[in-house]
């Protein structure tokens, strides 16, 4: 009948199921030296858990915090010094760029527009290679298809 029971407790906690004084019945069953032999199985791992519930951990747990660098003020500090960059430029009246003359003014804009255009084709002209390399990505296009029709008919 007790064999029985054991049995029946074994089960539910294979499952999950037990109560703590259930599971303690366990405990003590495969404690002593009556254990059937068909349960042995189980007798090294509630050992294992008596064990384990007599451990303590004895070494002392350091409590110190480390401190926590606060990145919030690096950001104040960039906005402080960009706000002091402005105001400095701005109050020495520094006035560049400005023409009074709009004529002069279209002459000088002009010739800025000329040099940026200058360096942007020179610029341009040493990418045309790309067009060559365009032509040879599509040819590889060609070579997917073949291989995927030649998957095909191995396939089957």
């Amino acid at each position: 009948m007790v064999l029985n029971s054991i049995e029946k407790l074994l089960e539910k906690y294979e499952n999950g199921e037990t109560s703590l004084k259930e599971e303690q019945v366990l405990k003590n069953y495969f404690s002593s030296d009556t254990v059937a032999p068909h349960l042995e199985m189980y007798k090294p791992m509630f050992d294992y858990f008596l064990v384990s519930q007599q451990e303590q951990f004895t070494k002392d747990v350091p409590l110190k915090t480390k401190t926590i660098f606060n990145y919030k003020w690096i950001s104040v500090a960039a906005v402080a010094v960009l706000m002091l960059g402005f105001y400095f430029s701005n109050s020495f009246g520094n006035e560049l760029g400005t023409y009074d003359d709009p004529e002069l003014a279209f002459n000088e804009f002009s010739k800025s527009m000329e040099m940026i255009s200058q360096s942007f084709n020179k610029g341009a002209s040493t990418v045309g290679y790309l067009d060559e390399v365009n032509k040879g990505t599509s040819t590889l296009g060609y070579l997917n298809e073949i291989e995927n029709s030649t998957s095909i008919i191995f396939k089957k």
